[in-house]
């Protein structure tokens, strides 16, 4: 049961991340990356701040800090830049299938760091995932931004951070717990990406937002930032970081459906290649009985 919650709420996590995927895309040529991330990261760290105060959660030991500074920068400054960058670029569904190579990095990187060996047909899958992905990228271009590939190009960066932070963060989630570790990395990394933005003066655009585009950024703060990345953590201390990307595949899928009425992005048929190569590559990749 408890490797089964760790999936589910992995699941749940990539599915909100999905629909974060769409709303993001609607503010991000008013708003640059850097204070989408502020706002992001800042509401969420404040959201889980008193939760994880009033649960009296064990909190990293100071052995663990620079490895926690080190994740918090990692996923949540260096992270929020580049998806958020990407998505100025590419559509939301393209977006969230550049993302979706999220499980194929994690097994290659636990695998070169030692963590979970890269069998031959984990081998095979990831090739045959990769190339599906690949494919529907390039597919139906004349659709796609004349800038997609870097915006593509963007987001598979992203989703490299977030691996190497799947594979590393388990050890300190199982000496802490997911509440407490979340709220410490979040908050280090809002508070950089606040002094930068700061710095830069990102924050200006912020007094012209309307309604729609407030409720852009809580709904970031809210669900994408604290629920989105505690159920990733949840996830992670019950099972390993593979399994755990295996449910980024419900990623394009949210984005699709958020993005065509907020963008009115099409659901085209290079959408759906692309969604069904990813989970045929996983499913060669995972055997059945290990899901």
């Amino acid at each position: 049961m408890g490797e089964g919650l760790g999936i589910l709420a992995a699941m749940l996590s990539s599915g909100i991340g999905g629909a974060s995927i769409g709303v993001t895309r609607s503010i991000a040529g008013i708003i640059d990356p850097l204070a989408i991330g502020s706002f992001r990261f800042g509401i969420g760290f404040f959201l889980l701040l008193p939760i994880a105060l009033a649960q009296r959660c064990t909190w990293p030991g100071r052995r663990d800090w620079p490895g926690v500074a080190g994740l918090g920068l990692l996923f949540f400054a260096v992270f929020p830049v580049l998806f958020n960058a990407s998505l100025m670029f590419t559509t939301a569904g393209r977006g969230a299938l550049a993302l979706s190579t999220l499980p194929l990095l994690t097994m290659v990187v636990a695998a070169t760091l030692g963590v979970e060996p890269l069998t031959g047909r984990k081998t095979l899958g990831v090739c045959v995932a990769m190339t599906g992905v690949a494919m529907a990228l390039l597919t139906g271009l004349s659709f796609a931004p004349p800038n997609a590939w870097r915006g593509d190009l963007l987001m598979i960066s992203a989703a490299l951070c977030m691996a190497f932070y799947s594979v590393w963060s388990k050890s300190f989630i199982g000496r802490s717990g997911p509440v407490s570790f979340t709220t410490m990395c979040m908050g280090l990394g809002a508070l950089v990406l606040i002094l930068i933005s700061s710095l830069r003066g990102s924050f200006e655009p912020v007094a012209s937002l309307d309604l729609h585009q407030w409720s852009a950024l809580g709904f970031l703060g809210v669900f994408g930032g604290a629920l989105t990345f505690f159920l990733w953590s949840l996830a992670l201390e019950r099972t390993t970081p593979a399994r755990v990307a295996i449910s980024i595949t419900v990623n394009p899928i949210a984005a699709a459906v958020v993005g065509a009425p907020l963008l009115d992005e099409p659901l085209r048929w290079n959408l759906c290649v692309g969604v069904a190569a990813v989970f045929a590559g996983i499913w060669i990749a995972t055997p059945p009985e290990r899901i």
